[in-house]
């Protein structure tokens, strides 16, 4: 259990957390004669969770310390934090389900083709776009979360949320074209293969 492990481990705590707030409504304090309503402590979860999604990669690649439980953890608890917040957000009545619906979807889908990648023997690393999806899901969704209590921040919600559904689609399309090709390539060499041997054992039946 290294540094980077313990903070995946960490985000993963940080969900029923955040479940909890959301969906019950509280805490709503007076801190110093600041009023901080549920949707702030909300928003701070979940920038706190996003925040050890980005230290874990980036200790794990700065101390060597990349392991097999943090590669099998960290998109799953990636994909637990989102669908959480997600979910909730339905629930609340801020997010329209079906959108939700194609969000974790995604995630889903991208987790099922890196599983089919790795029983194949190779990896599909996460690309630019993909990156980009996951800061517009946490962007979006502390926004959300806001403009349950701020009006400021409602007009700002619905834009953020269709691009992460168009991000989404979109770089779910690229991971299926990268394991396409990926996947097209090793049948056709285990294809050579499969007929090489069988012209070797012809040839040997020949001359024997």
């Amino acid at each position: 259990m290294n540094l980077p492990n313990s903070l995946t481990i960490l985000r993963i705590f940080f969900v029923p957390l955040l479940v909890v707030v959301l969906l019950s409504g509280t805490p709503n304090l007076v801190v110093w004669g600041v009023s901080i309503n549920f949707a702030i402590w909300g928003v701070l979860i979940l920038l706190a969770a996003a925040t050890t999604d980005w230290a874990d990669g980036y200790y794990a690649r700065r101390r060597g310390e990349v392991t097999t439980l943090g590669i099998l953890l960290d998109p799953i608890a990636d994909k637990l934090l989102i669908s959480a917040a997600f979910v909730s957000l339905v629930e609340m009545h801020l997010v329209p389900g079906w959108m939700v619906v194609i969000i974790i979807g995604r995630e889903f889908i991208v987790l099922g083709l890196r599983n089919i990648a790795s029983a194949e023997g190779f990896t599909i690393q996460a690309s630019a776009l993909g990156k980009t999806k996951m800061v517009l899901q946490v962007l979006a969704a502390c926004v959300l979360i806001l403009g349950a209590k701020h009006g400021l921040f409602k007009s700002l919600g619905p834009l953020l949320l269709w691009l992460v559904v168009v991000s989404a689609v979109a770089s779910a399309v690229q991971y299926f074209l990268r394991f396409w090709n990926q996947v097209d390539d090793r049948v056709k060499q285990r294809r050579r293969l499969r007929l090489l041997e069988r012209r070797k054992k012809q040839q040997d039946v020949a001359t024997s």
